[in-house]
């Protein structure tokens, strides 16, 4: 019998095929007294299982490259954090085995995180993973992870780690859900970039049934539980629709009556470039130079790894912009030379352009980099600061910009509430606004955007984040300077709609994400995209902003 569930769909495209639930967690490990003449050689077996997993971590993170290698090495020094190894050293010296001092450690650091308010609790699924994958070193189990299968499947999991995801093969993998996360979880944000449909945030998918037939729709969110013939075939036929129309747009971003919409990508690093010239980039609207920095959280790259990496991205793309967010650390980003250890609640603390203001000679050298790596280019360069909050901020960027004799156009990230609604002054210091949306709703909504549980306050649909993206446009039109969106709202082809019709004047996302939305974008006119934004913006939640938008979109 067909039966429909709804989660929030993550990644475009339809898949139908049969369910592989993600391998189990490691079972806990005995606990077993050793004697005191076991324990230097217990604690040696547990430092060379942490040092193991780190470095696979790592070697499946370059194996990926962007988004998720940054993912993954943030795994890697969640494995190698001192404090914990030392916790572990510790327990093995009073008795335990290496894999139950490595569990028990692992366990106390997790209440602390689970109980250290929602936005370092959605760190527990990454620290979850590291454990599982020491214990299974050190007990000689296989790892847990994606399932084998010689036969293209669904996958189903509670969460997926960011190892698994990163590495997903197309091939095999038609699709995943998961009942955990959100619509900007590294789950997420790694299907889009993969290309693989994805739905996210479903309750209790993992009663889905072993092999069971279903078809996800990561558009929509629906899923299917055993979809009739009839059902199979109406989805197939949409998809092949939606195959025709990207592979007839081509082109620039434009509304059907011809007004430009450049439509830029996301990138980490010189690895994302390929495809997002392949997509048919427009430019880069966030280069998120972060990435570099994580290869060695204890030390900054050098000015001459920075400046060879910058220019890499930017050889790529002549005669276009490329926007480069400079460094946002802090957070889930933390750096052993730049964050401190001991913040109450980093995400509300010394992050972004907070943290580099405190150490203007990483801003400096980043920066002197930059301006070393556009010379001789004929590319546009332009460079923003993450986390802006008010006019003095913006200043203190542009000032910073200024005495590095960068050449390049100034701007300012719109994260925070209190910079879109004031966004008027803050372009008083800068030259243009570049949204990040998933910051915003998180700050917003006060919902974190790896918690699944608040996945509805973290839609990009919600109205009052529509208002904010308003309020940032019409100070930007205003003041006649540039307002675009580089936040994961940007890959939605219908939304792209909305925030074209809001008054944004670019938008960027993952490469996988472009053509779908020049496809959608090219099939209405400007009027279309402001009526269907006004009546996103007159609805009390994200689904009625979604439907209102649809109905005026679709003539109805």
């Amino acid at each position: 019998m067909e039966t429909t569930l709804r989660g929030v769909g993550v990644s475009h495209g339809v898949a139908i095929g049969e369910v592989r639930h993600m391998g189990t967690a490691v079972l806990e490990p005995p606990a077993r007294q050793i004697a005191a003449e076991e324990a230097e050689r217990e604690q040696g077996r547990a430092r060379q299982a942490v040092e193991a997993v780190a470095a696979d971590l790592m070697a499946r993170g370059n194996l990926a490259g962007g988004e998720a290698q940054a993912v993954l090495e943030a795994q890697a020094m969640m494995a190698q954090d001192p404090e914990l190894m030392a916790d572990v050293e510790r327990r093995i010296a009073v008795g335990s085995t290496a894999e139950r001092g490595v569990y028990d450690a692992f366990a106390a650091y997790r209440e602390l995180l689970a109980g250290a308010g929602e936005y370092l609790a959605g760190r527990v699924a990454d620290l979850d993973d590291v454990r599982n994958r020491i214990v299974a070193r050190l007990l000689g189990v296989p790892m847990p992870g994606v399932p084998d299968s010689d036969e293209p499947y669904v996958l189903v999991a509670r969460d997926l780690a960011p190892a698994d995801t990163a590495l997903l093969d197309p091939a095999l993998v038609l699709g995943f859900v998961t009942e955990e996360g959100g619509p900007t979880s590294h789950s997420a944000i790694l299907a889009r970039a993969l290309g693989v449909p994805a739905v996210v945030a479903l309750p209790g998918a993992g009663e889905l049934a072993e092999g069971t037939l279903i078809a996800v729709d990561g558009s929509t969110g629906d899923i299917f539980v055993n979809p009739s013939e009839e059902k199979k075939a109406q989805l197939k036929a949409a998809a092949a629709e939606r195959k025709a129309a990207l592979a007839a747009s081509t082109g620039p971003g434009a509304t059907a009556d011809g007004h430009k919409v450049p439509l830029l990508a996301n990138v980490g690093g010189p690895s994302d470039v390929p495809a997002a010239v392949e997509a048919g980039a427009e430019g880069v609207g966030l280069f998120r130079t972060e990435f570099l920095f994580l290869d060695d959280s204890k030390n900054a790259p050098s000015i001459e790894k920075q400046t060879e990496a910058y220019r890499q991205v930017l050889e790529a793309f002549p005669e276009s912009r490329v926007v480069v967010r400079v460094l946002d650390a802090g957070a889930d980003k933390p750096l052993d030379f730049l964050t401190p250890a001991d913040e109450p609640n980093p995400a509300l603390g010394v992050r972004g352009l907070r943290t580099l203001l405190d150490h203007p000679d990483i801003l400096r050298t980043q920066l002197t980099a930059l301006a070393k790596a556009a010379e001789g280019l004929p590319v546009y360069l332009e460079v923003m600061a993450p986390m802006v909050a008010d006019r003095a901020d913006a200043r203190a960027f542009a000032d910073a910009c200024r005495e590095a004799g960068l050449r390049a156009k100034f701007g300012a990230m719109v994260e925070i509430p209190s910079a879109a609604l004031r966004a008027r002054s803050i372009l008083q210091e800068v030259e243009f606004l570049s949204l990040g949306t998933n910051d915003l709703a998180q700050y917003t909504f006060a919902a974190d955007r790896q918690v699944g549980a608040v996945s509805r306050l973290q839609d990009p649909w919600q109205p009052a984040l529509l208002d904010l993206v308003a309020l940032s446009a019409e100070a930007a039109k205003a003041e006649g300077k540039s307002c675009g969106v580089c936040g994961e709202a940007a890959s939605d082809p219908l939304l792209a709609c909305v925030l074209t019709g809001l008054g944004v004047t670019s938008l960027s996302m993952g490469a996988a994400s472009i053509p779908y939305v020049r496809a959608t974008l090219g099939k209405y006119t400007l009027a279309q995209c402001e009526r269907a934004a006004a009546a996103a913006r007159t609805a009390d939640s994200a689904a009625d902003a979604r439907s209102a938008a649809q109905a005026v979109l679709s003539g109805e």
